[in-house]
């Protein structure tokens, strides 16, 4: 009998002290009341990335603020504490800094953001009634005049990503010296108009593009087959989502940096966001705060293992 109770008050010591841990770790957040800088990009997606994650730190307690920093430059931020956090950072578009940084110690990868991401040359269905063997890569070229204009003739029109994003297709364009002249795009927005437009008008487009996207499951698309030696030499292999943190995150506000960490966004969340921002005009950060206070249970668990990792 004596045994019995001692380990029964062994058992109920364990799950008092289990709680009391929680309660310890509950109260450590805030640890800091300065605010957590995260970073937006020119892309809606990585908008919806950082709003989720910033409204539940700030369920969790943090002053958060939302700063509009151009993509690759935001590295610099990061490094020097200007930016706490860039949640939605694409492996194969990480221009100079990022890598530098990353080496250097002076910018952190925390991991994989969950998105299963994809990327090429994307161009509207009906194309292929213009260039017929699309999507073959030896097709696509012998009908480079079909995408002629007048600023590019003799030249077929290629529109390249914003010039803030990096310009990896330009350099594919002229290093394997391809009939085609590189145009970047002004934005996000522009792209996609420029895709719906040419859907609209039966016209010829090929474009730098990405998935996730709304417009993807909307629009009747192909992507170009480019050869697998040139998308490893240009860097346009199937890309990886990561998160980056300025290395004085884990220090200064443990509890949400283990939680930026395990925080994750899969496509299924993202893209119907996406589709109310974008093409129905909706408000990025209030359909977002919507989705957090609708959808405790997806993020509640992440928060709980940041809590008892801290």
């Amino acid at each position: 009998m004596l045994a019995r109770n001692v380990r029964i008050l062994v058992a109920v010591t364990a799950v008092l002290t289990g709680m009391l841990f929680g309660l310890k770790a509950q109260a450590a957040a805030p640890e800091s009341q300065d605010p957590i800088k995260l970073a937006l990009h020119e892309w809606t997606g990585q908008h919806i990335s950082s709003y989720i994650a910033g409204e539940v730190m700030k369920k969790m307690g943090y002053n958060v603020e939302y700063v509009t920093a151009a993509y690759l430059p935001s590295a610099t931020g990061l490094s020097d504490g200007n930016l706490t956090a860039s949640l939605e950072v694409w492996d194969n578009n990480l221009g100079e800094f990022f890598p530098k940084l990353i080496n250097e110690g002076k910018v952190e990868n925390i991991g994989d953001l969950g998105l299963n991401a994809g990327e090429g040359w994307l161009y509207p269905k009906h194309v292929e009634s213009m260039c017929p063997g699309l999507p073959a890569w030896d097709a696509f070229l012998r009908c480079s005049d079909k995408f002629a204009t007048a600023e590019t003739l003799p030249k077929g029109r290629f529109l390249e990503y914003p010039a803030d994003w990096g310009d990896r297709a330009a350099q594919l364009i002229k290093g394997e010296g391809l009939p085609f002249e590189a145009v970047p795009a002004g934005s996000e927005g522009a792209l996609v108009a420029e895709l719906k437009s040419a859907v609209q008008k039966k016209s010829p487009l090929v474009m730098m593009f990405w998935a996730p996207h709304w417009v993807l499951s909307t629009t009747e698309t192909g992507w170009v087959s480019i050869p697998q030696d040139l998308l490893k030499k240009y860097s346009l292999e199937k890309p990886k989502v990561f998160k980056a943190v300025w290395p004085g995150t884990k220090g200064k506000w443990p509890a949400a940096y283990n939680f930026m960490k395990v925080f994750k966004v899969s496509n299924e969340i993202q893209e119907p966001l996406m589709d109310l921002v974008d093409n129905q005009g909706k408000d990025a950060l209030t359909i977002t705060k919507q989705w957090v206070d609708s959808n405790q249970s997806y993020w509640k668990p992440m928060v709980d293992k940041a809590m008892m990792a801290n």
